[in-house]
């Protein structure tokens, strides 16, 4: 069991590249969410297409958000049809908490929105300062699934003084 806890240009390395690696799951959970771009497969590509290589694999995708992403993102999702049909997206917009959950053996936990500045390939130059930690302790993961299942499920709808807020409820 480790912890390790990662800033900037780590991020991308040890919380975003393990996804391509899943074999059963990978649950997102991020504030804001734009087009970013990663090394997959010996090119630059949006992160979309990596998805897309997980989805055919049958790896299942959730991605939980808090606002409608922007027009690249949407454009870019265009691209990939398969997604469409095998990601489940749900929006609320009290997400603030970053999490990546893959295979529930594998998660991040921090700062860093799912965004080129944030996750993604940007320069050191032009990235965030983000902090957070990655880790394969079973209980912290199953801690951090089970924050993110509460959101997934509506556990907090009923009682929400958002629901004006949100483009398209839970429950």
């Amino acid at each position: 069991m480790s912890i390790t806890f990662i800033t900037n240009d780590q991020l991308y390395i040890q919380a975003i590249e393990p996804i391509a690696g899943a074999s059963s799951f990978v649950w997102i959970g991020t504030a804001d969410i734009k087009d970013l771009h990663v090394h997959y497969k010996g090119t630059v590509q949006s992160f979309q297409g990596m998805l897309d290589s997980l989805a055919k694999r049958k790896v299942a995708i959730r991605l939980l958000h808090a606002k409608e992403p922007g027009p690249n993102f949407r454009k870019s999702f265009d691209k990939y049809p398969l997604l469409w049909k095998n990601m489940e997206r749900q929006l609320c917009p009290r997400v603030h908490f970053k999490h990546i959950i893959i295979d529930g053996k594998f998660a991040y936990s921090g700062s860093a929105n799912l965004t080129g500045a944030g996750l993604g390939i940007k320069s050191a130059n032009t990235r965030n300062f983000e902090a957070g930690f990655v880790t394969n302790d079973l209980k912290i993961i199953e801690s951090i699934m089970n924050q993110f299942d509460e959101v997934w499920l509506g556990r907090y709808c009923k009682d929400c003084k958002r629901k004006q807020y949100c483009q398209d409820p839970i429950i």
